[in-house]
């Protein structure tokens, strides 16, 4: 196993190059189209003879290369509303385009698909197979999408966190913060559009968590888009941007990709009047 582990930190890396990169890490022009559009956006359940109203015509855009924060109490929407940005369920009512396309009303199929190819998750209980190395782990997701090269790919992602020493030793043999460099490896393997991460220092402690936020802002600088569900105002304060919930409303957002509730309504009619 050690000449395998040897192998591997020998391999000629190739720095993964990031979708949305510039020289510098500098952002895009304000007039790129959004990598994420929501436009009124609404999402309902049914709990019993109640319904709960988990999202209230929520509309906003987020560009290539941002870098926001989603905060808000229990029972504000920002889970409701980070399942439907990784395309984990579907809105009531409203559009949600990713790149471009509507995914509002995708079936299941299509929609795993699109996570995928275009979405990278971070979870705060880092959600690896147990008997499986850091390597595979990595790997796994590629070979559900068939993607070319997925070895390579792996070992590039998991030297960008400086884990490629780790590479084959299983989760039982990675500290909490190890863990956590592997699910972000894992997320970045996919070379996806958006990285989606739910309280990503969570379950781990202040020193370690200040060490993966540090690999997160690097992952900004190269270019990649990042969306952090968190509650923590420390964390949120290491982001560009910060969009806050309550009762399933956006009642703060410091980026300028907040779009006017009139703005957003009048697309959503001329949207929904242009289809057969």
């Amino acid at each position: 196993m050690a000449d395998s582990a040897n192998n591997v930190e020998g391999a000629s890396v190739t720095r993964l190059t990031q979708p949305g990169h510039t020289d510098g890490g500098s952002s895009p022009a304000q007039d790129v189209a959004p990598v994420i559009e929501l436009i009124d956006l609404h999402k309902t359940y049914r709990v019993g003879t109640e319904l709960v109203h988990a999202l209230r015509g929520t509309s906003l855009a987020i560009r290539e290369n941002e870098y926001v924060a989603i905060m808000g109490a229990s029972g504000s929407g920002k889970s409701t509303m980070l399942n439907i940005l990784g395309c984990l369920d579907v809105p009531t009512d409203g559009i949600y385009r990713l790149r471009g396309q509507d995914v509002s009303r995708l079936s299941q199929t299509k929609l795993a698909g699109i996570r995928g190819r275009q979405i990278g998750f971070i979870f705060q209980s880092f959600e690896l197979l147990g008997r499986t190395t850091a390597l595979k782990n990595v790997e796994l997701p590629l070979r559900y999408t068939r993607a070319r090269h997925r070895r390579q790919r792996a070992i590039e992602a998991l030297e960008r966190v400086s884990l490629l020493d780790r590479a084959h030793h299983r989760p039982n043999q990675l500290s909490g913060g190890q863990k956590q460099r592997v699910a972000i490896a894992r997320a970045l393997a996919q070379k996806p559009a958006i990285i989606l991460a739910d309280e990503p220092t969570g379950n781990l402690d202040s020193t370690t968590g200040e060490e993966i936020m540090d690999i997160l802002d690097g992952l900004h600088a190269d270019g990649q888009t990042i969306i952090i569900v968190t509650h923590e105002d420390h964390i949120a304060r290491r982001c560009r941007r910060t969009i806050r919930l309550k009762d399933g409303r956006i009642v703060l957002d410091t980026g300028d990709g907040a779009r006017s509730g009139a703005g957003a309504a009048a697309e959503r009619v001329d949207e929904v009047a242009s289809k057969p």
